[in-house]
C-alpha cells in the first residue's frame, strides 16, 4: 500500500508555471507507475499525465501535451508535474494516483490516490 501527498498547487497568471509533488511513503515506491488527473468543479476527473515505473514512458492528454511534463524521482519517493504556459481553462484539482502495473489514462485504473491540491489559474 502506498500513501500520497499533493503539494504545490496555488494561483497563478495565465502564462505563468507552476511545480507540482506528490510525496509517496513506503520503500516500494518504484514499482508503481504514478499519474496525475485533474478535476474542475462540475466535471468529471480527467487524465492529464502518466508514468511508467521506470521513468521511461510518459503519456500526456491533448490538452496538456507540450506545456506539461511529468517526471519522478525514485530517491525521493516522490513524482512530479510542471506545468508551463498555464491557461484559466487548466483552473481545478490536481490529484496523484499509483498503479501496480503499467501506466494508465483511466481514473479506474489506478488503486491509489492523494487528497488533491488546488490549481487557479487567473486570467
Amino acid at each position: 500500500q502506498v500513501q500520497l501527498v499533493e503539494s504545490g498547487g496555488g494561483l497563478v497568471q495565465a502564462g505563468g508555471s507552476l511545480r507540482l509533488s506528490c510525496a509517496a511513503s513506503g520503500r516500494t515506491f518504484s514499482t508503481y507507475a504514478m499519474g496525475w488527473f485533474r478535476q474542475a468543479p462540475g466535471k468529471e476527473r480527467e487524465f492529464v499525465a502518466a508514468i511508467s515505473r521506470s521513468g521511461g514512458t510518459t503519456y500526456y492528454a491533448d490538452s496538456v501535451k507540450g506545456r506539461f511534463t511529468i517526471a519522478r524521482d525514485d530517491a525521493k519517493n516522490t513524482v512530479y508535474l510542471q506545468m508551463n504556459s498555464l491557461k484559466p481553462e487548466d483552473t481545478a484539482i490536481y490529484y496523484c494516483a499509483a498503479r501496480n502495473g503499467a501506466p494508465g489514462t483511466a481514473v479506474a485504473n489506478y488503486n491509489y490516490w492523494g487528497r488533491g491540491t488546488q490549481v487557479t489559474v487567473s486570467s
